[in-house]
């Protein structure tokens, strides 16, 4: 399997587990917080907020749509443009995660949950790995 097609799977079930985080924040008013950016949201405006600022667990819903108009490109055929901008925005994610209070509470003992961690294991590992293969020289 060529790179080009790598990389659009990952970024497909990488936008999946982000639709996956979107939902899950949504009807669990878990709203976005990073302490290192000073941000912090309200459950009460996790809908609204979700657009631009994401939620606990997935990336704001422009970038999850740029990051779908970027993998339909890449899938039709090679796009230098759509390769790099999924690998920017996968590093962008990565970053995200690791800024996200919510991320590591899933990873505790007292904070595991079913559904929660796997969806911010997989965004993670996901984002990391779009990252890496978007952004490599060819």
């Amino acid at each position: 399997m060529n790179r080009r097609r790598i990389l659009v799977a990952i970024s497909a079930a990488q936008l999946a587990t982000g639709v996956a985080g979107q939902v899950i924040a949504v009807r669990d008013r878990r709203p976005f917080d990073t302490p290192l950016l000073g941000k912090r949201g309200r459950p009460e405006d996790v809908v609204r907020d979700s657009v631009f600022n994401g939620t606990a667990l997935s990336a704001p819903v422009t970038m999850l749509l740029t990051q779908a108009v970027a993998t339909a490109r890449l899938a039709k055929g090679p796009s230098p443009v759509a390769a790099r901008t999924l690998g920017i925005l996968g590093a962008t994610m990565t970053f995200g995660f690791l800024i996200e209070r919510e991320f590591p509470k899933a990873f505790s003992p007292s904070g595991f949950d079913p559904v929660v961690t796997p969806v911010a294991a997989g965004g993670f590992a996901l984002a990391a790995a779009m990252a890496r293969t978007g952004l490599r020289r060819s």
